[in-house]
């Protein structure tokens, strides 16, 4: 925090000059995030992993997250008894429940935090590494990996064995921003 004076002994105003306050609180692994600025503006991304005071080249704190490009579309009971009635194993649930991820690092600057959280934030994390976003073949491998994971996870929502934190969190995840 930077005090700024006016006059001496008079404060004019105060200025928080680093996020790291917030960071340790609200930003935290597995946090689900909206992205304010850039291509996927809108979009929800959960965060991987955090840099805060900086890392590298980024000086600046800053967060590895992974978020959904393109959500999956609704699925109906209907379509669910058509491809069990025809044994489809690639039928139109299957078709309609793809998800198209992102990766990205991002000033904190550039997203909002919300107060759900995502429990597939760990798996990503082993997945996910510096190395692995600076060469395009293993980018291309760990957004597959992601996808996979999303794809499973949002399979898993109907599931019973669910905490119902974590129920609601990735219901949320999974559900496209109307905005």
């Amino acid at each position: 925090i930077v005090r700024l004076y006016d006059a001496p002994g008079f404060v004019a105003f105060t200025r928080v000059t680093s996020t790291s306050t917030m960071s340790g609180r609200v930003l935290k692994n597995g946090r689900i995030v909206i992205l304010l600025r850039g291509r996927f503006a809108g979009r929800k991304a959960v965060i991987v992993r955090l840099y805060d005071g900086g890392r590298g080249d980024r000086k600046f704190t800053h967060a590895l997250v992974a978020g959904i490009s393109k959500n999956p579309r609704k699925i109906t009971r209907a379509m669910e008894k058509e491809d069990a009635k025809k044994g489809v194993k690639h039928g139109k649930v299957t078709h309609r429940s793809v998800v198209k991820p992102f990766v990205k690092h991002l000033n904190v600057n550039h997203f909002m935090p919300t107060r759900y959280v995502l429990d597939v934030a760990s798996d990503l994390k082993s997945t996910l590494d510096d190395p692995t976003l600076l060469d395009a073949e293993k980018l291309t491998k760990a957004k597959k990996a992601v996808r996979a994971k999303f794809e499973d996870r949002y399979r898993k929502l109907a599931t019973a064995g669910d905490t119902d934190r974590a129920k609601v969190g990735a219901a949320y995840f999974f559900r496209k921003l109307r905005f």
